[in-house]
């Protein structure tokens, strides 16, 4: 943790809806003047997508599941080093991950290919960073060490799954079936590598469906914000400034000491409501460490 270069993690599994908390993040960084360096945790995977698929053939034929889920897929020590360099000098290396033809086309490169590894921005205020490995710890490295504030992306399961169908589907022109075959071969190393970081976390922000969501492999489309709530969950209560929350966050109300539930539709002010005072005290004392 670091008062000079601080470091926020957004953590969450693919299709969790880490990019929504991204995106009230740029609008609370916006609003408060704050100069972020944004990393990927996409750009921290150890083979391209020609190599990976050759890879997961590979361990399969040996009786293995490689998945991005898991360390051995993943650049894990150099996030970590990325991490901790950042916290005493504000540098580092980061690349970029180009997922589709639209991102080919702007850094004219194939899709599923990383663009070469660059210094970081010299003047940025802190390090930002959403993927899924912000909070690991494993026998080799520690990545969560080094955040100063972790948040965590965690909607239930179905929602997960029935996001990441209609994501990959829609957007990445995979078959449902190729999308239930790779949710199945994850599922190891989501339980053993992804899930023991949300009790690392900070804040955990869970989204609840108000529909029947018990078969998400037949669901056509995402439960929408009117038919979900969030669960807000702090690790600790004395972080939270409950009767400000509840005065700002309509129909919001408390299920327990430490968890604040909001309607669906006012998850991105609610974000923006609780997250914005932890940036602006950051902030502060980094000014006041100068």
């Amino acid at each position: 943790m670091s008062v000079s270069h601080p470091i926020i993690a957004v953590t969450g599994s693919s299709g969790a809806g880490t990019s929504t908390v991204k995106r009230a993040f740029e609008d609370v960084f916006r609003r408060t003047q704050v100069n972020p360096v944004v990393v990927e945790g996409d750009s921290f995977h150890r083979y391209n997508r020609e190599e990976m698929r050759s890879a997961v053939i590979a361990a399969e034929a040996e009786g293995r599941s490689l998945t991005h889920f898991g360390p051995e897929a993943n650049c894990l020590d150099r996030l970590e080093s990325l991490f901790r360099t950042y916290s005493v000098t504000g540098r580092g290396e980061k690349r970029h991950y180009i997922h589709d033809e639209a991102e080919a086309t702007q850094f004219n490169q194939s899709p599923g290919t990383f663009t070469d590894w660059e210094e970081l921005d010299e003047d940025s205020d802190l390090l930002f960073y959403e993927g899924l490995h912000g909070g690991i710890v494993t026998d080799e490295v520690n990545i969560a060490q080094y955040t100063d504030l972790l948040i965590g992306v965690v909607p239930v399961i179905n929602i997960e799954w029935i996001q990441k169908i209609k994501r990959d589907c829609s957007n990445r022109g995979y078959s449902q079936d190729a999308v239930v075959d790779i949710i199945l071969k994850r599922m190891p190393d989501y339980i053993h590598h992804i899930i023991p970081q949300f009790s690392r976390t900070h804040i955990n922000f869970q989204r609840v469906p108000l529909i029947d969501t018990s078969n998400p492999f037949v669901m056509h489309e995402i439960p929408t914000a009117d038919e979900s709530l969030c669960v807000i969950r702090f690790k600790d209560p004395k972080m939270a400034d409950f009767p400000y929350y509840l005065s700002m966050l309509k129909d919001s109300y408390m299920s327990r000491p430490n968890n604040l539930v909001v309607p669906g539709v006012k998850m991105g002010l609610a974000i923006e409501v609780i997250l914005t005072p932890f940036v602006e005290a950051m902030m502060q004392k980094k000014r006041q460490n100068v």
